[in-house]
């Protein structure tokens, strides 16, 4: 078997390697890469032709603990694992990552590397936190507009009443009251967006709710901000609804916009295939595949540490003056639409990937109008 680009041929046994679902590279003497499976590569979010022409040295820093069990592999002539290791760069940032290291005999120096990124597994599971915000947001939302909507209505008719019978000074409080009565429904209206309601979802080109978000940040909220576009031509529809997903963008960019320095604030929006990543329906057995991955990425400040964990529920905010919903919103949404969305954040680098799933095999094409 061949190895990477340009490498002499490899031992038959790293063939069975590429059908892992692991992330597995074979390390030359020199630890430079000789092989790459296809997790690798979506690992380091680098090709096997990228790879085949770099070395270990320019992925990892070098006082990082990955180099010191590769040694020790050599040292020992043994298997020898790693748990818990931070591979950061500014080409990588992985948290969490296991590390199993082995000598191969037929390739002198040669040291095999599986990788189990345990973020993944973290990020999934905080998926269930999000959904748990979007349960209490809906039941508090339900309950907002029961309890407090039709008092409201009684009272602005109250000051309205009021007002036609009130000498002037009165009347500016009649006008307060319905002001004030009126911004606290509109506040209200905000929270019955979390309520429970059907999604119909349809296939929707991506590229093009892109665009529409990026003009319309442009024009308005992020017109001084440099925004790159970085898309995968080939990417398939996503299976969502069109309406929803433009506020889920929306609502990230605008985030994104506000952490920013206004001066050399940058924003990229990216698509990406990644194959492998599923979650569980609840209530079944069934696995829902979402390999179309949109991101959100800006070189702001980041999110602080003490708040990272809970940005999805609702009124959570770093913003003077914010009230805390937009990213619970975010969440709810996502979750109505069956997909998943996580974060990474750093100091000058924060990003938002959304993963949506592909339209169903068996799904009906759509009708055709007369005019069509």
């Amino acid at each position: 078997m061949r190895g990477l680009e340009g490498s002499p041929a490899l031992p038959d046994s790293v063939a069975l390697m590429a059908a892992l679902p692991v992330p597995v590279v074979l390390l030359d003497a020199g630890n430079r890469f000789r092989f790459a499976n296809p997790a690798a590569e979506q690992f380091f979010q680098l090709s096997a032709a990228n790879l085949a022409q770099m070395g270990l040295a320019e992925l990892i820093p070098p006082d990082s603990r990955l180099f010191a069990l590769v040694d020790q592999v050599r040292s020992l002539d043994a298997p020898v694992s790693d748990h818990d290791l931070t591979l950061d760069s500014p080409r990588l940032h992985r948290t969490g990552v296991t590390v199993h290291g082995a000598p191969l005999p037929e390739l002198s120096g040669a040291v095999l590397l599986s990788l189990q990124d345990g973020s993944k597994a973290q990020k999934l599971d905080r998926q269930l936190n999000f959904r748990g915000a979007a349960r209490g947001a809906s039941a508090m939302a339900a309950m907002l507009a029961h309890e407090v909507k039709n008092p409201l209505s009684g009272i602005r008719g109250a000051a309205q009443l009021l007002e036609q019978s009130a000498s002037e000074e009165d009347r500016e409080l009649c006008t307060l009251i319905q002001d004030e009565a009126d911004r606290i429904r509109h506040l209200v209206e905000r929270f019955e967006m979390f309520s429970e309601r059907p999604v119909e979802r349809a296939p929707v080109n991506i590229h093009e709710v892109l665009d529409h978000v990026r003009r319309i940040a442009g024009r308005g909220f992020a017109s001084h901000l440099r925004i790159v576009e970085d898309y995968d031509p080939s990417l398939p529809p996503v299976y969502a609804n069109r309406d929803l997903l433009v506020q889920i963008l929306l609502n990230l960019v605008k985030n994104a916009a506000e952490a920013v320095d206004p001066q050399a604030g940058e924003i990229h929006l990216s698509t990406a295939y990644h194959h492998g990543v599923r979650i569980a329906v609840p209530g079944s057995r069934e696995r829902v595949h979402l390999p179309l991955q949109v991101s959100v990425r800006d070189n702001g400040p980041g999110i602080p540490e003490e708040v990272a964990s809970t940005i999805w529920e609702p009124f959570v905010t770093t913003k003077r003056g914010g009230q805390g919903l937009g990213l619970a919103l975010v969440a709810k949404l996502v979750a109505d639409q069956g997909s998943l969305i996580e974060c990474d954040t750093r100091p000058g680098r924060t990003v938002f990937r959304l993963s949506l799933p592909m339209p169903p095999a068996d799904l009906p094409a759509p009708r055709k109008t007369r005019d069509e």
